[in-house]
């Protein structure tokens, strides 16, 4: 691909910073923010309803912004083994998927299946469940035309896919296309930073980025944490990533903000 033409990757921010504080915050939020990229998070004090749509495409279209949406994910497990809690599960990813259309997103995000406590019992049986739930949401999203990402889980809980090895069994046994949301502090718990973007950029529609100490995901402000940026930059680069680079660290928002714009200038 010729250089001269090729486009950067631009930066984009997570309302994660400030989900704890109540919806009228978050509105106050969006209209300050210096960004023209927005992922909301369809959780706890801002689950989305029909009037906060409203809302916020109001906000959208006066500030011209780029939505996307984080699905809903506490208590969530889409591989769970109790059918009931898997349809209860999947009925608020749909509706969370529905929210997305209705807001225009470039992209709705969710996360895999986890082990339960009788995973033991049942070898891979979650993992069928976990196939069984995203083809689910590929078909509605398919009918509402609305493209959907599939994000790998932090170590130290017990998602069905957090490295590579277990995308790439994914991707082999799913049988559809799916994009692949890229979390680089989530990847860097199991050190697999460079192996996700050197095995799987071909899948990489989506990228997310806070810091951490390699042990707990902390989502810390950029530079605050252990994670080489540099290196991260340069290894995004090399693949010709040019999509949306998303913060999800919780503090120090603006000034990560600013290293993410000079790191990917």
């Amino acid at each position: 691909m010729n250089g001269s033409i090729m486009s950067k990757p631009k930066i984009g921010l997570s309302t994660l910073f400030c989900l704890g504080e109540p919806f009228n915050a978050l509105v106050k939020r969006l209209y300050e923010v210096d960004v023209s990229y927005v992922e909301l998070v369809d959780e706890g004090l801002h689950r989305l309803d029909k009037k906060r749509i409203k809302v916020l495409k109001v906000i959208a279209q006066s500030k011209d912004l780029d939505l996307m949406l984080h699905s809903p994910f506490a208590d969530i497990n889409i591989a769970s083994s109790n059918s009931i809690l898997r349809k209860t599960v999947l009925k608020i990813q749909k509706e969370s998927l529905i929210h997305a259309y209705h807001l225009d997103c470039q992209v709705w995000v969710f996360h895999p299946g986890l082990r339960t406590g009788v995973s033991y019992f049942y070898p891979e049986r979650d993992w069928q469940h976990n196939l069984e739930s995203v083809r689910t949401l590929l078909k509605v999203a398919g009918e509402y035309g609305v493209n959907i990402a599939i994000e790998n889980g932090p170590s130290p809980l017990p998602f069905l896919m957090r490295n590579v090895e277990d995308f790439s069994r994914f991707y082999n046994e799913l049988g559809e296309d799916i994009g692949l949301t890229f979390d680089v502090a989530h990847a860097n718990l199991d050190n697999q930073i460079p192996d996700f973007v050197m095995h799987l950029s071909d899948r990489i529609i989506h990228v997310h980025v806070s810091d951490n100490d390699g042990i707990s995901d902390a989502h810390l402000g950029i530079g605050y944490g252990k994670i080489d940026w540099k290196t991260v930059a340069e290894t995004i680069k090399e693949v010709s990533y040019n999509n949306i680079i998303v913060l999800e660290s919780m503090d120090h928002v603006e000034e990560s903000l600013q290293k993410l714009r000079k790191l990917f200038a």
